[in-house]
């Protein structure tokens, strides 16, 4: 007994010591010291330094102002900021390999260590990293300076942020080991019975000793397959019935990876992947798994409203799961690379990713492209990664590859957006062929001899686009040939006889769903997808009914910053949620279709602010309504319906246009108990919105959904008095320490009424947590974020709060004639 007891002592103590030669990550994002504004060095004794935790946007936590900003990025200031941190390696640290990694600096970064430059990175969305390993003093203070240099404040057409606004790690390494993004992961012959793990590692300060074995783990932690790799690091493995990544189970397995020199462990490297196999075809659209998915797809940007572009793992999750409750299956990562925690959830929770790389290539876009922005910065504060793509596009491109390539969520890469916009001759060429034609609503000629003769006239043969996206997709294509190529194009049916459309796998049709018919019949090998589409019916109708189109991206899935203006409208709420996450109009409606449960939702409008109207002969019309200002007139497609409510408050008499959104057969309105009639939403195809025209009446506007003549669903609006109570809410059941809880304010009446007509200012307080930001999802919301009250809007605020302690947390609100609430995250 006593010798099984010494032989379980050596071998723990073997382990343990292994363990201490195999790699160790560290969480880099504490105790950093942040300077806006220049600096001749920042070793300046005089500079007041604050100190910051990351991830760090300074541009939201400076506030919306009007002077020296865009309306293209939000309203909010750039600059230029510097970080500091000080790191002491212990002694046991001689002799390894320390690499210090960044996922996202926005922008022009350079970082130094002990005053040595390490390097320099314009893109402030790749990720990138650092060898600190010859630079570093063993047992000494080593100070990291980073300089971030964002005074071209109108450098894209959205928001961006400023600073180091994602994680920042530093790996401890032996000499030798898997190297940086150095195991790739891909399956093959996928079936229900059995499937093909490939896998390729590269490794740094590999010997003729070094050996490599990888051990295949299912998403309970059970071995299921291993094998060494050969000489090169490439290794085959056979597994029998695979659990498959799909959208409904979204298994995950782990390839663990150990590196040995002789018998020593040196090197131990995860990383998740998916066994799944996916396809586009010209005739059935998308496949995973052999079965025909329609992509249910969402655009997003990269910030999160109160948050900016600083957003952590569980932001990311709250806004992934409300887009999945509305039916969304896939997120365009538009347009440009995004978190890797954003990436991780959508693998976990079974989401398809189209990942992009960029909005411009080495001609500039306008910022200023909607024409809706009352002070576009010109100039030098306008210039953007276009400078910079000649020298740094392969790079950034390539990097992006080996950074998500293990992602199973990623089926497609798309290379560029709305490209054609800097390219005028196939803007020419598309109107020399369709003169008079409406570009947004009928289909242009595609006919291929009369496209490319007119764009070869306008050219003489000196396009360069398509020149540029063969390169950008053969580099693709070096590092990965399982996945889709893609882009978003605005001129299809020029883009087809260029050479752009013959350098991509599947084109990306943005806003040209007009276009599918005429191209899958000029083209019936072209695989298309809508890459970018208007958050509308008829935009859903064109993709759901026809099987040749993989599916849509609707404009947008939140409500993002910039892109707008004038002041004080900071952004675009075309959403199917706005910027504090509560769900729009648009939302419901999409639910409707997306959902197959049962759903019932009503709004209204005032009768004489209505773009709809009701003739008694004609039945329902609807007239677009265009804003006074200077605007774009395609603009108005993105918007929802104007002047929708969703509350009961109005003039007696007042004519109101009741809409109702829904998918059960038939819908029966009630107002105060009595019955306004039944009518079926087959008679309403062309916008899917069932309709009454009613005199106002206080009390209760009720909609009952039948189907099959059984009751199905209802919603009621109700109208509600003055404000007197806080209903507060959160939005999970368990937090751990240092996740974002989301407590949402509803203002209510003495009798329980929501009351979305009234607004007032609400104060929050934290017990057992720290208070991060406020909101309240409007788009003309110009209040600082980060104070601890807020004026609602529709009645409705946001707290944004980090647990400190998940035992003790507690939020309260108050605000003056209201009587006050509390919540604790968690239960």
């Amino acid at each position: 007994m006593k010798r099984l007891i010494y032989l379980f002592a050596v071998l723990a103590l073997v382990r343990c010591q292994q363990a201490q030669n195999t790699r160790e990550t560290l969480d880099f994002n504490q105790d950093w010291q942040f300077y806006l504004g220049t600096l001749e060095s920042p070793q300046d004794p005089s500079v007041e330094w604050k100190q910051v935790d990351l991830p760090h946007d300074w541009s939201i936590r400076e506030g919306y102002k009007e002077e020296n900003t865009a309306a293209s990025t939000g309203f909010v200031p750039g600059g230029v900021g510097w970080y500091r941190k000080t790191y002491t390696p212990a002694p046991a640290d001689a002799g390894k390999v320390i690499r210090l990694e960044f996922d996202g600096v926005y922008c022009n970064s350079q970082v130094w260590i002990n005053g040595q430059l390490l390097g320099f990175r314009p893109n402030g969305y790749s990720s990138f990293a650092y060898d600190l390993t010859v630079y570093v003093n063993v047992d000494e203070p080593n100070e990291i300076v980073v300089n971030v240099d964002h005074s071209a404040y109108a450098d894209t057409r959205w928001y961006t942020g400023s600073g180091i606004y994602r994680d920042v790690r530093l790996v401890k390494l032996q000499p030798t080991h898997v190297a940086h993004w150095g195991v790739r992961v891909n399956t093959s012959e996928v079936s229900s019975s059995s499937a093909n793990v490939n896998l390729a590692v590269q490794l740094n300060g590999a010997s003729p000793e070094t050996t490599a074995h990888v051990t295949i783990l299912n998403d309970e932690g059970l071995e299921v397959a291993s094998k060494a790799l050969d000489q090169d690091g490439n290794a085959t493995i056979k597994l029998d019935n695979p659990k498959l990544w799909d959208l409904e189970s979204p298994h995950l397995y782990d390839a663990v990876v150990k590196v040995y020199n002789g018998e020593e462990l040196v090197d131990e490297k995860a990383v998740r992947f998916g066994v799944r196999d996916i396809a586009f075809t010209a005739d059935r659209g998308f496949l995973l798994n052999g079965k025909q998915v329609k992509i249910k797809g969402v655009n997003l940007h990269h910030d999160a409203g109160a948050l900016g572009a600083a957003v952590p793992r569980s932001a990311w999750e709250y806004r992934v799961r409300k887009l999945q409750s509305i039916g969304v299956n896939a997120i365009r990562m538009s347009h440009n690379p995004h978190s890797v925690d954003l990436l991780d959830l959508c693998d976990e929770l079974g989401v398809l990713v189209m990942d992009e790389f960029f909005d411009e290539w080495h001609v500039p876009k306008g910022k200023n492209l909607n024409y809706i922005g009352d002070n576009a910065a010109k100039g030098e504060l306008a210039a953007g990664y276009s400078e910079y793509f000649h020298e740094w596009a392969e790079r950034d491109l390539k990097d992006l590859i080996r950074r998500d390539y293990n992602h199973p969520s990623v089926i497609m890469w798309s290379i560029g957006n709305e490209i054609e916009w800097t390219f005028p001759d196939y803007s020419k060429a598309y109107h020399q062929v369709n003169q008079g034609i409406n570009a947004y609503g009928e289909a242009p000629n595609f006919d291929p001899e009369t496209v490319k003769a007119a764009f070869d006239e306008v050219t003489q043969g000196k396009d360069t686009l398509a020149t540029v996206a063969q390169q950008l997709a053969a580099w693709v294509r070096e590092l990965d040939t399982t996945r889709a190529i893609t882009c978003g194009s605005v001129r299809p049916s020029v883009a087809a006889v260029s050479g752009y459309a013959d350098a991509v796998d599947v084109l990306g049709f943005n806003y040209r769903q007009m276009s599918y018919d005429a191209a899958h019949e000029t083209y019936p090998d072209m695989k298309i997808i809508g890459s970018e589409n208007w958050g509308d019916y008829t935009e859903w109708k064109a993709v759901n009914s026809r099987d040749f189109v993989a599916g849509m991206f609707a404009w947008t899935g939140f409500a993002y910053l910039g892109e707008a203006g004038p002041w004080p409208r900071k952004g675009l709420e075309i959403a199917f949620f706005d910027y504090a996450g509560f769900k729009t109009p648009r939302g419901h409606f999409f639910e409707t279709l997306w959902v197959p449960a049962p759903k019932t939702y009503m709004v209204v409008t005032p009768a004489s602010k209505s773009e709809y109207s009701f003739d008694p002969e004609k039945g329902w019309q609807f007239e677009f309504q265009l804003k006074k200002a200077p605007i774009w007139p395609a603009l108005r497609r993105w918007e929802w319906y104007q002047h929708v409510e969703q509350h009961w408050n109005f003039e007696e008499n007042q004519d109101m246009i009741v809409q109702v959104y829904t998918n059960a057969e038939e819908v029966e309105l009630f107002l105060n108990e009595r019955s306004l009639g039944k009518q079926a939403l087959a008679d309403f195809a062309d916008d899917n919105i069932i309709k009454w025209l009613v005199p106002y009446a206080s009390g209760t506007l009720k909609a009952i959904g039948y189907s099959s003549g059984k009751q199905v669903s209802e919603y009621t609006l109700t109208t509600a008095g003055s404000p007197s109570v806080i209903s507060l809410d959160q939005n999970k059941n368990t937090y751990e320490k240092g996740e974002l809880a989301f407590v949402t304010v509803q203002l209510m009446d003495a009798a329980g009424q929501p009351v979305r007509h009234v607004e007032r200012s609400v104060s929050f307080e934290v017990t057992g947590g720290e208070l991060i930001a406020v909101d309240n999802g409007s788009e003309y919301n110009v209040e600082n974020h980060y104070k601890s009250s807020v004026t609602t809007s529709l009645g409705r605020a946001l707290a944004i709060v980090r647990v400190t302690d998940p035992g003790t947390i507690q939020v309260s609100a108050r605000g003056e004639g209201l009587a006050s609430a509390s919540v604790v995250p968690g239960r």
